[in-house]
């Protein structure tokens, strides 16, 4: 299986990169992440994955 250099970050709704939660090489596959937002307060924000030539950005609503 191929590696790609994968990076999925969480923005907040002015662009600003709130978390960086993979960075690095992985398999290809069905994987998953855990996201604790201990450190971001309730609301909407947008998390992008990239891997190799794949770019997806979907909106997250936090709720405390």
């Amino acid at each position: 299986m191929p590696c790609a250099p994968t990076t999925l970050k969480v923005f907040d709704v002015l662009g600003r990169e709130a978390l960086m939660l993979l960075d690095g090489e992985f398999d290809s596959g069905e994987h998953s992440v855990m996201i604790y937002g201990n450190d971001l307060h309730s609301g909407v924000y947008y998390y992008q994955l990239q891997s190799g030539s794949f770019v997806e950005t979907r909106k997250l609503v936090l709720v405390k």
